[in-house]
Parts: structure tokens; sequence; C-alpha cells
């Protein structure tokens, strides 16, 4: 089923200012100065951070697959702390079948935005190839990353984002299960 962007980008807007985040707090961490940020837009894109180009590789590689580490982290943790909430409390009252699904939209909609952007894999590959023809040996790293990106945002139409969402659940879903039946809870 075909749905526009545009749209999908409204529906997951929380996801979309936490990618913008991911790669703002690499720049900020590698003091990488940016000049112009959008954590979201009705456009296209949804949302941008304009920066200088990084002195680094590492740097580089980091700004860049931001949103992948941090997306992740945040989603996984909501995924984990409803998990969690699902065996303490009886989920079955109203509120807290709001709270859940609230929250749930939250989760998905970050994790659903986790893979960076085809632009961040060209910039990647590019700058791979900068590094590697310097010397820089570990920036060979960057082309199995910047292709990982490319065939994610390939399978996006057949919603690899909404499946890695799934997936990103159903793994935090299992670990505290796991975690809850090893301690007899």
């Amino acid at each position: 089923m075909f749905i526009p962007g545009i749209v999908i980008s409204v529906l997951t807007f929380p996801g979309v200012i936490v990618h913008e985040l991911g790669h703002k707090y690499f720049c900020d961490r590698f003091n990488v100065k940016v000049h112009d940020v959008k954590y979201f837009r009705f456009g296209n894109p949804a949302g941008y951070v304009l920066h200088d180009i990084p002195d680094k590789f590492y740097k580089t590689f980091f700004i860049d697959i931001g949103p992948f580490i941090v997306n992740s982290a945040v989603a996984g943790t909501i995924f984990a702390l409803i998990a969690l909430l699902g065996h303490l409390v009886k989920v079955d009252s109203g509120p807290i079948v709001w709270l859940t699904s609230f929250f749930s939209w939250i989760g998905f909609s970050i994790a659903m935005n986790a893979f960076p952007s085809h632009h961040d894999a060209k910039i990647l590959w590019k700058e791979s190839i900068r590094y590697l023809s310097q010397g820089n040996f570990i920036a060979i790293v960057g082309f199995p990353f910047a292709l990982l990106i490319w065939i994610a945002n390939i399978l996006s139409v057949i919603w690899f984002d909404l499946i890695y969402a799934i997936g990103l659940m159903f793994a935090v879903s299992f670990v505290v299960s796991s975690v809850f039946k090893a301690i007899g809870g």
C-alpha cells in the first residue's frame, strides 16, 4: 500500500524529531559546527541538520549513523518500559491501555525513523573514499554501513522501517520477559 512520505512523516513526527536530534547530538559531541536545524517541518526532507564537514572520519561516521543509535536506544527504552509496565500492572484498565497505546505509538514512530537517509549514506560513502585515499584504513567500515543504509531505504517501500520497529519491540519485550522469568516474576 502506498502512503505519501509526508503523511508518514506527520504520523511519525516524534521519530523525525529524535532522528534529527541524533545527528545534532553527535555534531555537538564532536564539536562540529551546526549552521541550521529543522527538527520537523512539512516538506521534504521532514527535518535536517546542516553542519560543517567533520575533520575526522569517525566524526562523519557517527554523525551519519547517529539517528540509528539514538532512535534505536530511545525506542528500545520506551518498549522496555511498556513491557515492564505490562509485567507490573494489570493492563486491562482504561487509563493503562491509553497510556501504553500512546507510548507504543511514540516508540514505533521513533523506531521507524531510525535509519539514516539516502543522503546520509551518500555522504558516508563519499567520505569513506576520501579518508581511505588519505591512508585512513578504518574508513573502510563506512562502505558496508552506507550499503546497509541504502538497502534499508530501498526496502522502506515494503515497510522495512515498520518491520524494524516491530522486531525491536519484540526483541526488547522478549528480554524483559526473560529477565522477569529468571527472577521469578
